[in-house]
């Protein structure tokens, strides 16, 4: 997608290649991700949570949007606009679960709008940059133990925050000859001054909650793609990303009302990469094939995975195609199937981090199906 092979969309990877499409072009895609994970509690678990059973499925499904739009102004200029959600999804176990002390639901939802300015430089070289505007929230729930309660009774307590945050898209594009396109892409970080509240049902824990802020780092991202045409109906894609989701670290959550730290996120990310190769072809003058295949090294593994994002290494396979319904309209169908690497979870006794020492032990199975419909 950073050398233009997504169409304008490409632009969410670098803003450069708006320069690539003459005239007035729009896209508009809608995917439904279809997630699916499951945790069971393994052997070192707290035997009176293991009883309690695994999570059942915890990916929820949705349906996330997402527009490009590009305009060219003259020779040598282009406006282009991104809209879409860079961030976010569901995990939702059941309540009650032998995990249910490190998490009950994790919500986080984000919209980015994202306005550049694309210039043509010469005939092989073009360069855009732009603001990235960003809404983020969140929201997370987890049991909290009370002393005299069984665990199938424990109470929610919450976490939850909203901000708005800028940082910058940039891009270039090269052509050195008929065929080739290389294109590198850079999404800055955003930062985020989080504000929110923590909520507990005791009376006796009333000073930990209260109205708190945190300050939040998004992945900055590299994207490099080459475009190759082998003949005058087949291309050859390769793209690499480097996604910074070590910046992330521990959030520290403070409170507004103490000025003192009250909880954190030990996140703890490490650095993601992603290798891809792809292909189209261009079956006639109306319909175009793709297909292509996706390897990325996750942030989270054993080190640092926990129940709220038990993510691991993704292998994914893609098929999709574009119909040209006319001179103006083109439709635009993918599916892809990520197939995640079968991953274990250690949670407690000093571990990230400790309720009551309540050890939790667990593997993961996760899975999930992607489908995107769309039209230029």
């Amino acid at each position: 997608a950073a050398s233009g092979s997504g169409g304008v969309s490409s632009m969410f990877w670098n803003p450069a290649t708006i320069t690539m499409r003459p005239g007035f072009v729009a896209e508009q895609n809608l995917t439904f991700i279809g997630l699916s994970s499951e945790i069971r509690p393994d052997a070192g678990t707290n035997p009176g949570f293991a009883r309690l059973g695994g999570s059942g499925d915890i990916g929820q499904g949705a349906v996330v949007p997402a527009g490009a739009t590009s305009y060219q102004l003259n020779d040598r200029l282009w406006l282009g606009l991104s809209t879409g959600a860079p961030f976010g999804l569901v995990t939702k176990p059941r309540d009650v679960w032998a995990g249910e002390v490190y998490g009950r639901s994790s919500r986080i939802f984000s919209l980015a709008i994202n306005p550049v300015l694309g210039f043509k430089v010469n005939e092989w070289l073009s360069v855009a940059a732009g603001p990235n505007i960003e809404y983020f929230r969140l929201t997370l729930r987890q049991a909290l133990p009370v002393p005299g309660l069984a665990p199938t009774a424990y109470p929610s307590s919450f976490l939850k925050g909203e901000s708005w945050g800028a940082g910058f898209t940039a891009g270039a594009t090269l052509t050195p000859r008929d065929g080739t396109v290389l294109g590198i892409g850079y999404r800055s970080s955003v930062h985020h001054d989080i504000d929110g509240s923590i909520g507990v049902p005791l009376v006796a824990l009333a000073p930990l909650a209260g109205p708190v802020r945190a300050k939040l780092n998004t992945p900055d991202k590299l994207s490099v793609g080459l475009t190759q045409a082998i003949s005058p109906v087949a291309r050859v894609n390769l793209g690499f990303e480097w996604d910074n989701w070590s910046r992330l670290g521990t959030v520290g959550i403070v409170s507004k009302t103490l000025g003192l730290p009250v909880n954190a996120l030990p996140l703890n990310y490490k650095d993601g990469y992603t290798y891809a190769i792809g292909a189209e072809y261009d079956a006639s003058a109306s319909l175009t094939l793709r297909t292509g295949f996706a390897y990325e090294t996750s942030p989270i593994d054993f080190s640092n995975r926990s129940v709220r994002l038990p993510d691991g290494d993704r292998y994914n396979l893609s098929v999709g195609a574009s119909y040209r319904w006319n001179e103006r309209l083109t439709l635009n169908l993918a599916y892809s199937h990520f197939f995640l690497d079968r991953a274990r979870i250690l949670a407690g006794l000093g571990r990230d981090y400790n309720i009551g020492n309540i050890a939790f032990a667990g593997t993961v199975d996760s899975s999930a199906d992607i489908v995107s419909v769309g039209f230029r």
